[in-house]
């Protein structure tokens, strides 16, 4: 009997439509570049620190799987973000994993209703791309031309959608925004008497000026649906991949369970426990970053060519130029990579998102910027 010859094609087609028709997330090339497109922290370890990490990790037992020091983790970022009696954590690979865990745990498969999340936009990829891939509708709310929060048509989603998450980026990304704090409370208790989650992301919590974990201490039963989502990767440790949702233990637990099991590896465990024992090392760093922030927003309003420079609550400042393709590859031709964001919504035509680095990567860049516009 003749075996009929297999087709790629015929197997690809078992992936979904959907998926098919997406574009990769592509991490450009940066060989040879200076990488202010990622909002990564331009300090490395110091030397003592290095060597001191280096042997830890070499004691580390690779033959074992993530045990009890992932409890130990657990506590450390407890106490280093200030959590709440009677609530908990879960740990994810980098926020991203987490937004793909929320998005898990809320979708209605076989129900004939799909939950919906909710967001304001332009804001973090992630939101839309997690609600597709895990069958839930996505809603996007624009901001106003300068990029605050649309009160009003916030409410007016929620009322409309009922979403079961609603994404509050704080500061977002990539407009660098702080919002109001009335604003963002009222737009919690909207979702709230829905019956709805509200996650606030505070991926760049180190270079802000408010936290609502504040909020969340201060009134909890406000904001007892409310779960605060973070990262290490703006701490300084955007290549450790370790991310952390704190929220009442109800909803912990159950969002735990959707978690893959050994999700953080024990090199990046203990090395994010060795960078809480040395958070002093890291808020330096942070505040050093904040200082040259104001440098650069400083320069960049000075700039001919340079048609808006938007202030900052993050590790990154967004400015409007007259042709941002341009711009971008004048910049990219002289070794300086940033972000063209003009294509990610329509709000931000012809803009561009620059990381803050240290004082000479600052000038780099802005040197690059200025010769290429």
């Amino acid at each position: 009997m003749t075996t009929p010859a297999s087709s790629p094609l015929q197997a690809l087609a078992r992936i979904r439509p959907d998926v098919r028709a997406m574009h990769s997330y592509v991490v450009q090339p940066s060989t040879g570049m200076l990488k202010m497109d990622a909002m990564e922290n331009p300090f490395r370890l110091p030397a003592h620190l290095q060597a001191a990490l280096g042997q830890r990790l070499g004691s580390v037992a690779l033959n074992r799987y993530p045990g009890d020091r992932i409890a130990d983790l657990k506590a450390a970022l407890a106490q280093y973000a200030g959590m709440p009696e009677g609530y908990g954590i879960v740990l994810g690979n980098g926020s991203d994993e987490l937004i793909t865990l929320l998005a898990l745990a809320c979708a209605q498969p076989g129900t004939g209703q799909r939950a919906t999340m909710l967001a304001p936009m332009p804001g973090f990829v992630m939101y839309p791309l997690s609600a597709q891939l895990q069958g839930l509708d996505f809603v996007g709310v624009p901001l106003t031309p300068d990029f605050e929060l649309d009160e009003p048509a916030m409410l007016a989603a929620i009322e409309q959608h009922r979403p079961a998450i609603t994404y509050i980026a704080y500061p977002n990304n990539p407009t660098a925004t702080l919002w109001d704090e009335g604003a963002v409370q009222r737009i919690i208790d909207a979702a709230g008497a829905q019956g709805g989650i509200v996650v606030m992301d505070e991926a760049y919590q180190p270079f802000a000026s408010r936290t609502w974990i504040d909020r969340m201490r201060a009134e909890p039963a406000r904001n007892a649906h409310v779960l605060l989502m973070r990262t290490l990767s703006k701490f300084g440790l955007a290549g450790v991949r370790l991310g952390y949702l704190i929220g009442p233990s109800a909803f912990v637990s159950e969002i735990d369970k959707v978690r893959p099991p050994y999700n953080v590896s024990v090199l990046n465990c203990e090395t994010a426990l060795f960078a809480l024992e040395h958070a002093e090392v890291f808020a330096a760093q942070a505040a050093e970053i904040r200082v040259e922030r104001t440098t650069l927003i400083a320069a960049l309003r000075q700039m001919s060519g340079v048609e808006k420079c938007w202030d900052s609550e993050a590790n990154m400042v967004l400015i409007r130029v007259a042709d941002s393709a341009k711009a971008y590859e004048g910049m990219k031709n002289r070794k300086v990579l940033v972000k063209n964001v003009s294509t990610m919504h329509p709000l931000l035509a012809n803009c561009l998102r620059l990381t803050v680095g240290n004082a000479e990567d600052n000038a780099q860049m802005l040197a690059a910027l200025q010769a290429s516009l």
